[in-house]
């Protein structure tokens, strides 16, 4: 299973990650599909978490050599916003897309950053806000955004995305869930006192200082 090193690096107590051992520096690129007609932040959020986990558990098989070399470092993501003619294109990248309630969000497959694909390289990686909502009571599995940290919906699609990884690490998913995302001080309080839950730490290279705790899942 891919994420075996995953499960084990992150699965108890926090741990720091050394450098990629080969000093190339892999991210998973997350495109979040925003029109003028703009998707729920709530949803796009949802979208992004189940896609990142999808690419992992369930990878086409010259995917998984890429992955590997990616999950075996630091699992960094960065999610960039597209629309229209730019999204169309994305599509034909390696990757997946998932749809939660009319929201888009496309995880592709962990590549060095310096060697991005120039239709993902033009795409911005600000201008990603999306006004709040208020979405319904929720189900599980659940990812908990910290109430007390702001975070742009890129930063947090990317944050989300590292929390479904490694909450299917642990529990050895072989397809990725709908995950419910909500930002709620009654929840977070909740999952930080449950031994099942897994807590994200920011290595705080944008938006966050290092170590600061973005997510909690169960």
């Amino acid at each position: 299973m891919l994420l075996r090193s995953l499960a084990a690096r992150y699965g108890g107590a926090p741990t720091e990650i050394p450098p990629e051992s080969d000093g190339v520096v892999r991210a998973m690129p997350v495109i979040l599909r925003i029109e003028r007609e703009l998707p729920g932040r709530t949803a796009l959020l949802e979208a992004a978490a189940q896609a990142a986990l999808a690419v992992c558990v369930a990878p086409e098989p010259e995917w998984e050599d890429a992955l590997r070399l990616w999950i075996d470092g630091r699992i960094r993501k960065i999610a960039r916003r597209a629309r229209g003619a730019h999204w169309a294109a994305v599509q034909e990248l390696p990757g997946i897309t998932v749809t939660v309630d009319g929201a888009e969000a496309r995880a592709l497959l962990p590549g060095p950053v310096d060697a991005v694909p120039k239709i993902v390289s033009r795409l911005q990686i600000g201008g990603t806000e999306l006004p709040a909502d208020t979405p319904g009571p929720a189900g599980s599995p659940v990812i908990a955004l910290n109430p007390a940290v702001e975070m742009s919906v890129g930063k947090a699609a990317a944050q989300v995305g590292h929390a479904s990884m490694i909450l299917g690490a642990v529990r050895g998913w072989t397809a990725a869930p709908r995950f419910a995302v909500r930002r709620d001080a009654a929840l977070w309080e909740a999952l930080g006192a449950r031994d099942d839950a897994i807590a994200v730490r920011d290595a705080g290279f944008t938006e966050v200082d290092p170590g600061t705790e973005t997510c909690r899942a169960a």
